[in-house]
């Protein structure tokens, strides 16, 4: 009996191998439209794999900056509070105190407001101890421990570091976290240190009875009183100031984070409605294929049986 000839032997290689890779297209196609991904495996598609690592490796980052960000508002808007109160506290110290520096305001009048600024002192001391809401001291600066301490003199001391340190909320961009107690509880008074402790700790023993003449006092702490004023003025307008930065980032980070997932969906998502048409193209060209080949080998063989 004759023999298929090579030529046609050659055939039928081509045509299965054809029908292979048709077939392997038309899995490949179903498989993106069933998971939504262009590639399984890099090696399908190494360039298109590298451009997909680039933008998780940016996402994952923009996570992590966002978090930061939520959280360096959390602690900035948690100090602006504090800070707040610290300010409503040191009007109601200069009230007292312009209350002791008048003539008409007796002794007893002077202790009852003695006591008031010595409950004002220790909130003042509370305040400046305030910490965020995951325990960490908002005024401590870079320090984990108490902004402030107090000796057995009653004498207030900053025990925490000069600067807050800074959080990367941006690529670029870093906002510092706060601001150190020294900033806030700490001023210049005549070219002499001081703080708003020491003043009103003065002024309620002035009016205790330890100073011989309590209305010069009462009236020499008001100088300092304002001083400590001005300073927690600074401090929220520069707490305001961060606070509208974070604000303003975390706007932008939105907006990253929504050209983030539309760059990785164009990069590595499958178009669902390129993607069906070339399964049907395919499916097509794979019946047409089986349907020729079909017809051909039966002649082929035919002729190889006369």
């Amino acid at each position: 009996m004759p023999s298929i000839t090579n030529s046609a032997g050659s055939f039928f290689n081509r045509s299965l191998a054809q029908m292979a890779d048709l077939r392997a297209g038309i899995e490949r196609t179903r498989t993106q439209i069933a998971t939504g991904r262009k590639i399984e495996r890099g090696s399908q598609d190494p360039a298109v794999a590298a451009q997909l690592r680039s933008v998780v490796r940016r996402e994952a980052l923009a996570e992590v900056e966002g978090d930061n960000a939520a959280r360096l508002g959390q602690d900035l808007g948690a100090a602006a509070n504090e800070v707040q109160a610290v300010t409503d506290l040191l009007q109601r110290a200069r009230e007292l105190a312009v209350q002791a520096a008048s003539t008409a305001t007796g002794a007893d009048g002077r202790r009852a407001i003695a006591f008031e600024l010595e409950q004002l002192g220790q909130e003042l001391f509370s305040r400046s101890n305030a910490v965020s809401l995951t325990g960490e001291p908002l005024f401590a600066g870079q320090s984990t421990g108490t902004a402030f301490t107090r000796d057995a003199a009653g004498v207030v001391t900053y025990a925490g570091t000069p600067a807050s340190g800074a959080v990367p909320v941006a690529p670029g961009t870093a906002i510092e976290r706060g601001l150190p107690g020294s900033e806030v509880f700490e001023f210049d008074l005549g070219g002499t240190p001081s703080s708003a402790f020491a003043v009103l700790g003065a002024l309620t023993t002035a009016l205790q009875g330890g100073a011989a003449d309590p209305v010069a006092a009462a009236n020499a702490s008001l100088a300092g009183i304002d001083a400590a004023l001005d300073s927690t003025s600074r401090a929220t307008t520069i707490l305001g100031t961060r606070m509208a930065w974070v604000e303003q980032v975390e706007t932008q980070q939105a907006e990253r984070r929504v050209a983030l997932a539309e760059r990785r969906s164009r990069v590595g998502d499958t178009d669902i409605a390129d993607a069906i048409a070339r399964l049907q193209q395919s499916l097509t060209a794979l019946e047409a294929s089986q349907s020729a080949f079909a017809r051909v080998s039966s002649l082929t063989l035919f002729d190889a049986l006369r």
